[in-house]
């Protein structure tokens, strides 16, 4: 430390001198942020988010046949419908994303 440096953080010598504050805390916030354990939270195939119905379950949901929508994760991390990754898997064995060889860690919601 520098002769400055060293001096500022130096005890007084005297009992008179009290040392001098900088700032004073008045008031403190604590701020939290929190996120899905999902990388992806639209399916990059249909646009729809992930947790909502894909465009082939909304349109048979209108037929008054609720059906579930999983969620498909590739082993590259990335997380489709389980229904538009299966689609697009009948014309190639890539992912959408990266053009990895697709293979299924997870589906599930």
């Amino acid at each position: 430390l520098s002769d400055i440096d060293k001096k500022a953080y130096e005890e007084p010598s005297s009992s008179t001198e009290t040392p001098q504050k900088t700032f004073k805390v008045k008031k403190w916030d604590a701020v939290a942020l929190w996120a899905w354990d999902i990388v992806m939270d639209n399916c990059s195939i249909c646009r729809n988010q992930n947790l909502e119905l894909c465009i082939e379950c909304q349109a048979c949901e209108s037929l008054d046949t609720r059906q579930e929508c999983p969620v498909a994760w590739g082993t590259c991390n990335h997380a489709f419908h389980f229904h538009c990754i299966s689609r697009w898997l009948k014309s190639r064995a890539l992912c959408p994303l990266d053009n990895k060889e697709w293979g299924y860690e997870k589906i599930g919601k």
